[in-house]
């Protein structure tokens, strides 16, 4: 059994929110500058090379990517011969947001109540989601959501009959109806599988896959690629003003579910695709 104080947690989750936010990852920038290697149409690709040159800024003056800076979505992978110490990890974890949030001068977008408002005025709560998984170790990765995107999401509890068309209608529609809001080009995170509430998360958590890499399971690693041919061709574009690139990536992610349904969930993220990962 392996002793990890949750201090050292809320130092990592500092460091994580304002790096999250202020640089993008690499393999989201390789496909937005891959994608406008291969604009044609004026106005999407000036659009794309001011994309390009506000992640640069970004990195190179330590400032925010974008003013909305999200919510804080904690995603931890606890190995189950760690023993937690030295006080409460839901309190380490919001105590890690909140002085993120102050040190990298970071929006704070939280309210208290969802319907009667009011800023907590520190982004927390944080949207805290864990795992045990084997090992001595713990994995902590940060996504900071904004909700111009998450606005755009979708979930439908298909039946069985609706077979793969149904799914993939059904991205497309949700793509198509979500329009310039998202601030494509965007990353479409897909979960198939699972229930009602987990297929949502599947889609979260495919968000934070790296763009370069393909799901595990050819067939579904095929439909990746088909969707994003296929959401591309959309013409929405840079912004919502036409091109070729609506989108820089689609990550899928499925589990077993009921043999009565197919649940589907579409979390939509605009280009700021932001995920930074740090293992104590």
């Amino acid at each position: 059994m392996r002793e990890i104080s949750v201090k050292t947690l809320i130092d990592v989750v500092e460091k994580l929110c304002i790096d999250a936010n202020q640089y993008l990852p690499e393999d989201v920038k390789k496909a937005i500058k891959t994608c406008r290697a291969c604009e044609d149409w004026d106005i999407a690709a000036g659009v794309l090379d001011n994309i390009i040159e506000n992640f640069e800024i970004a990195e190179r003056e330590d400032v925010p990517i974008c003013q909305d800076t999200g919510m804080a979505c904690v995603f931890l992978e606890i190995g189950q011969d760690v023993h937690l110490v030295d006080g409460d990890l839901t309190e380490a974890i919001n105590e890690g947001v909140r002085r993120g949030y102050e040190k990298g001068f970071l929006r704070k977008s939280v309210v208290k109540d969802p319907v009667r408002r009011g800023n907590t005025g520190d982004n927390t709560p944080a949207l805290i989601y864990t795992e045990i998984v084997p090992g001595d170790q713990v994995k902590i990765t940060v996504g900071p959501k904004g909700f111009g995107s998450e606005n755009m999401s979708a979930l439908r509890m298909f039946k069985p009959s609706a077979g793969l068309q149904g799914i993939k209608d059904f991205i497309l529609e949700t793509v198509s109806a979500a329009g310039p809001n998202p601030c494509p080009p965007v990353v479409v995170g897909v979960g198939i599988g699972g229930s009602f509430d987990k297929a949502a998360l599947l889609a979260k958590k495919a968000l934070m896959r790296d763009l370069d890499s393909s799901n595990p399971d050819p067939y579904y690693a095929d439909l990746e690629k088909e969707m994003l041919e296929k959401i591309n061709l959309l013409g929405i574009g840079p912004q919502g003003f036409g091109g070729k690139t609506t989108a820089i990536g689609v990550n899928i992610e499925t589990m077993p579910t009921h043999i009565a349904g197919m649940p589907c969930a579409i979390n939509i993220n605009c280009h700021v695709t932001r995920h930074k990962t740090e293992v104590v």
